[in-house]
Order: structure tokens, then C-alpha cells, then sequence
């Protein structure tokens, strides 16, 4: 699902890609989180070359949890062009995000 990347920032990698990026906002003790991981490969595979997914793991990176105002996990933001346009927190099935997504992309 996803590719491995290094950037300087995190802000680097939104800004630089050239389509929308779903960031997945997860903690690996995280039981939701591990079930939107499967979603979302799930829907990745339905929005390929429209969309890139993005995870970032809190416990790692708290200061981007902070920056982003994460209080619930899972969280999805959806950024454009480097800024956040939509936010989803908790689990949703694919069928349900794709629509979502689909909406904003």
C-alpha cells in the first residue's frame, strides 16, 4: 500500500506531491487503527494515481499530532496542495470513505 519515502519534512511531503495526501493518524496499540489500515489499503487500491496515503505514527511524532490537533485515533486528514481540507476521525468501511473522498478529491 504504502511506499517508503524520506523528506525533510512533513510538510515537505505534502507540498511536493503532486495529488491530494490522506494522512492516516495512528498509535500501533491502537485497535481501530489497526482495522482503518486494511480499509484503507482497500481504498487506496480503489483511489490509485487520485490520492496518496500518508501514516504517521503519534507516538513517534507528537508535535505533528499536536500541530494537527489529533485527540481521537484513528484520524484521517485529507490535505491539498500542503493544507488540510477534510478531517475524519474514528473507523469507517471503504465503500463510506470512498464516497467521502471522492466528494473532496
Amino acid at each position: 500500500m504504502a511506499t517508503k519515502k524520506e523528506f525533510g519534512s512533513f510538510e515537505e511531503m505534502l507540498i511536493s506531491s503532486d495529488v491530494p495526501v490522506l494522512v492516516d493518524f495512528y498509535a500501533d496499540w491502537c485497535g481501530p487503527c489497526k482495522i482503518m489500515s486494511q480499509v484503507l489499503e482497500q481504498v487506496n487500491a480503489q483511489l490509485q494515481g487520485r490520492m496518496k496515503v500518508a501514516k504517521i505514527d503519534t507516538e513517534k511524532y507528537p508535535q505533528i499530532a499536536t500541530k494537527y490537533q489529533i485527540y481521537a485515533l484513528p484520524t484521517l486528514i485529507l490535505f491539498k496542495q500542503g493544507e488540510p481540507i477534510d478531517k475524519i476521525e474514528g473507523v469507517m468501511q471503504a465503500p463510506d470513505l470512498v464516497r467521502h473522498l471522492e466528494a473532496k478529491l
